[in-house]
C-alpha cells in the first residue's frame, strides 16, 4: 500500500496538472511516458532519484551536490530555451541604427509560437558548435519534422524577427558566416570564361549558371585548406540571424529608389534606417562628434586621406549633424546605384541593384504559381531545399518528383527580411525568402547594451537603451 502525505499528493496533482497542460499546449501525447516517473518521484519513491545524499562521503555529496545542481539548470536551461525565450546579442551591424551592435535581446518565443526541436537531443546554450571540443554540439539520429505549437501572433509587417539562416543548411567550415551557394557560383564564375547572358535564353543561361556551380562547388570540395569541409546542418541548429520583416506572404515586394513597396504600395521606411553616402571632408570626423551622432568606428572604416573621403552609412538625423559642420564637412553625395553580382536569385541575370529590386512575389501557403523557365531560379530553393522535392530541367521541362509539371503549390509561408542599414545588410536581398520553419521568435527588449567602441570606465554600458523595448523602434 502506497504510503504517501497529503502534502505530497497535493504537489504531485499540482505538477501533474502544469505538466498536462504544457503537453496540450504541444499538441504532443509522447510525454505521458513521463508521467510514471513523476508519480514516482512525488508518491511510491521506489527509484534512488538521490541516493547520494545518503552517502557518508563526503567527496561523493560535494561532487554529487554540483552533478544535481549543473544537470538541473541544464535541463531547465533546455526547457526555457526551447520554449519560451532565450538571449540573443546582436553581432553585426545590418540592424543599425535600430538595433546596436552589443545589444542583448530578450527573444521571446511565445510571440510566434515555439517549434518543436526538430534535433532535440543537443547541449544547452549552444547553437552548433561546442566550444573548446569545436565538434557537433547536438545529435542527428533522432529527427523531428517541423511543428510549431500555438504562438500569441504572427509574423507582422515590419516586425523585427529572429529566425535561423535559410542559406546555411550547408557551409563551409572554415569561412560559416558566408553563404556556401553564393561562394559556389562566384568560384566557378572566377574559373570560367566571361559569357554574353544576353545573347542567351532562359534555359541557355540555366545550363551556363548549372556549370558554374558544379564547377565552383568542386574546386571548394578539393580546397579545404582554403574553405574546410562542408557540412550540412538542420534547420534549428542553423545560424540566428535577426532582421525587419519588410514582405509578408502573398505579396509583391518591389524596391523603387531605395523605399520597399508592398503590392505598389510604400511601406514605412525604419525611423533610423541607413544609407551609405560619400562624404568630403576637410580632415578626419572628430570621436566626440561621431559619439554624438552615433556614428560608430566600424562606420568611419572607409576612410580615403589622400583624397580626405568616407564611405560611410548615415541615417538622416547623422547626415543633417554632418551638414551642420561647415567647418569639416564639405559635401555629401549619395552612393551610385549599380548592378551587382550576388543578389538572389544567384542563377538569374535580372540588372538589379540594392536600391532598385524586384518585383518579386513572396510564397504563401496553399497558393498556386505558374512555373516556367524564367521564374524558376526565384521558387526553386523554396521548391526543392525548403519544402523537400526533387527538381529537375532537361530539355527545357521542369520536373518536380519526376513528375514534368508547370505549376506549384507551396507548403508553408515565407518572409522577406532586411536590415534597417540597407548598404550594409546581407539579407533577402542576398539570400531570398525565409520559411516559416526557420523563424525563431521576437525580440521583446535590450536588457544589455555595451558599446564596442568605449571602455568600461568611458561608457561602454549605454545605460539609455537598457530595458528598451523592441516594439517602440520603428
Amino acid at each position: 500500500m502506497i504510503q504517501a502525505s497529503r502534502r505530497q499528493w497535493v504537489k504531485f496533482g499540482i505538477v501533474l496538472f502544469l505538466y498536462i497542460l504544457f503537453l496540450i499546449w504541444l499538441k504532443s501525447w509522447l510525454g505521458i511516458v513521463i508521467i510514471p516517473f513523476i508519480f514516482d518521484a512525488y508518491i511510491t519513491k521506489k527509484i534512488p532519484w538521490t541516493w547520494w545524499k545518503k552517502s557518508k562521503n563526503k567527496a561523493v555529496l560535494t561532487v554529487m551536490g554540483w552533478v544535481d545542481a549543473i544537470v538541473f539548470a541544464l535541463v531547465a536551461v533546455y526547457f526555457v530555451n526551447l520554449y519560451f525565450f532565450q538571449n540573443y546579442v546582436i553581432p553585426s551591424s545590418s540592424l543599425e541604427k535600430s538595433l546596436l551592435v552589443g545589444d542583448y535581446l530578450f527573444v521571446s518565443k511565445m510571440s510566434y509560437g515555439a517549434r518543436i526541436p526538430q534535433t532535440p537531443l543537443h547541449m544547452p546554450l549552444t547553437q552548433h558548435t561546442l566550444p573548446v571540443f569545436n565538434c557537433k554540439s547536438y545529435l542527428e539520429w533522432i529527427h523531428w519534422d517541423y511543428k510549431r505549437v500555438g504562438g500569441l501572433g504572427t509574423v507582422k509587417l515590419n516586425d523585427i524577427v529572429v529566425f535561423n539562416f535559410p542559406a546555411g543548411d550547408s557551409v563551409a567550415t572554415a569561412i560559416p558566416a558566408d553563404d556556401l551557394y553564393r561562394l559556389s557560383y562566384d568560384a566557378g564564375r572566377q574559373l570560367s570564361q566571361q559569357v554574353d547572358f544576353s545573347r542567351l535564353d532562359a534555359e541557355q543561361q540555366r545550363q551556363v549558371f548549372d556549370y558554374y556551380y558544379a564547377a565552383g562547388r568542386k574546386y571548394i570540395d578539393e580546397n579545404p585548406q582554403l574553405y574546410g569541409k562542408v557540412i550540412a546542418r538542420p534547420v534549428d541548429r542553423r545560424e540566428n540571424y535577426v532582421k525587419r520583416c519588410v514582405g509578408l506572404p502573398g505579396q509583391t515586394l518591389q524596391i523603387k529608389d531605395r523605399i520597399v513597396y508592398l503590392d505598389g504600395k510604400a511601406n514605412k521606411e525604419p525611423d533610423n534606417v541607413q544609407y551609405r553616402y560619400i562624404v568630403h571632408t576637410k580632415g578626419m570626423l572628430p570621436d566626440d562628434l561621431c559619439h554624438e551622432l552615433g556614428i560608430s568606428a566600424e562606420d568611419r572604416a572607409m576612410y580615403y586621406p589622400e583624397e580626405s573621403v568616407y564611405n560611410i552609412p548615415l541615417t538622416e538625423k547623422a547626415k543633417a549633424g554632418l551638414l551642420a559642420r561647415k567647418d569639416i564637412v564639405v559635401s555629401i553625395e549619395n552612393m551610385p546605384d549599380e548592378a551587382i553580382e550576388g543578389l538572389y536569385p544567384v542563377n538569374k541575370v535580372t540588372g538589379w541593384t540594392l536600391d532598385n529590386y524586384g518585383p518579386i512575389w513572396i510564397p504563401k501557403k496553399g497558393e498556386t504559381i505558374d512555373l516556367t523557365l524564367d521564374n524558376l531560379p526565384f521558387y526553386e530553393r523554396p521548391i526543392h531545399a525548403y519544402e523537400g522535392n526533387t527538381l529537375e530541367v532537361k530539355e527545357g521541362r521542369i520536373y518536380i518528383n519526376g513528375q514534368e509539371t508547370t505549376r506549384y503549390t507551396f507548403k508553408m509561408d515565407y518572409y522577406w527580411m532586411m536590415g534597417d542599414n540597407r548598404h550594409n545588410s546581407a539579407d533577402s536581398r542576398f539570400w531570398g525568402f525565409v520559411p516559416e520553419d526557420h523563424i525563431v521568435g521576437k525580440p521583446i527588449f535590450i536588457w544589455l547594451s555595451l558599446d564596442q567602441d568605449r571602455g568600461w570606465l568611458d561608457g561602454k554600458v549605454r545605460w539609455n537603451r537598457l530595458f528598451k523595448f523592441v516594439d517602440s523602434i520603428k
